[in-house]
């Protein structure tokens, strides 16, 4: 759950901007940690996402990897409160209205490239999501 910024009060994955210097593979590996106090032992990339808003001329890519093995314990920070669930019970009613065209092939470990478009009140009003062999 996020609990601040960008995003506040809907389910969400881990993440954030990439540093100066820094590749995108290590800012999801900071992200993880500074926002759940894990790290990932292993991480692959299977997504790419591009994100547009029609009160911001900025588009937002947002690169999607999946963690399958982490150390340390899972917990809160100020950004981010963690919760786990079953895939029959994905909450996707309280994320983000793109989240449910593409995390399906997330959880099949599926590569996939998508555009989702919202309008000010942050509703989906046009996507475009394929299936790639890789990404």
């Amino acid at each position: 759950m996020k609990k601040r910024g960008f995003g506040e009060g809907r389910f969400n994955g881990f993440g954030g901007k990439v540093d100066a210097g820094e590749s995108i593979l290590d800012a999801a590996l900071r992200e993880l940690h500074e926002e759940a106090h894990i790290t990932a032992t292993y991480l692959f990339k299977l997504g790419i996402l591009e994100f547009s808003f029609e009160n911001n001329q900025d588009i937002l890519e947002v690169h999607v990897f999946k963690c399958t093995t982490y150390t340390g314990e899972v917990g809160e920070s100020e950004e981010m409160r963690p919760e786990w669930f079953e895939v029959n019970s994905i909450p996707f009613e309280e994320m983000w209205k793109d989240d449910i065209f593409w995390f399906p092939l997330f959880l099949e470990n599926k590569c996939f490239k998508g555009k989702f478009a919202f309008d000010i009140h942050e509703n989906l009003i046009a996507h475009e999501l394929r299936e790639v062999e890789k990404v």
